[in-house]
């Protein structure tokens, strides 16, 4: 079954552009990771330093083994670095209406 998955997080005010910058680098890799369907980002038009991820996986496994990859290779470190606070991860199945 697809998950869906929305990571909410909040950027310190220096990093916005370092953050964006990041994202154009990483994204590509993962939008053609094995199970990834689809990914954007959203900005708060109130609060432009709050973003939110928005992703469809083929399942919840697959995208733990991404981000378990993520990991590995060190770029969740370098996003947490940018964050202010921590993200908050939740994880959604369509409810079929």
């Amino acid at each position: 079954m697809t998950c869906q998955v929305i990571l909410d997080f909040r950027v310190k005010e220096d990093s916005l552009e370092d953050l964006r910058s990041m994202l154009h680098r990483i994204l590509p890799e993962t939008r053609s990771y094995d199970g990834c369907n689809n990914l954007y980002i959203v900005q708060n038009q109130d609060d432009p330093l709050a973003l939110v991820v928005i992703e469809q996986w083929e399942t919840r496994p697959k995208y733990e083994k991404y981000l378990a990859w993520r990991t590995e290779t060190g770029v969740i470190d370098e996003l947490v670095a940018m964050l202010d606070g921590e993200p908050t991860f939740r994880f959604f199945d369509y409810f079929g209406v």
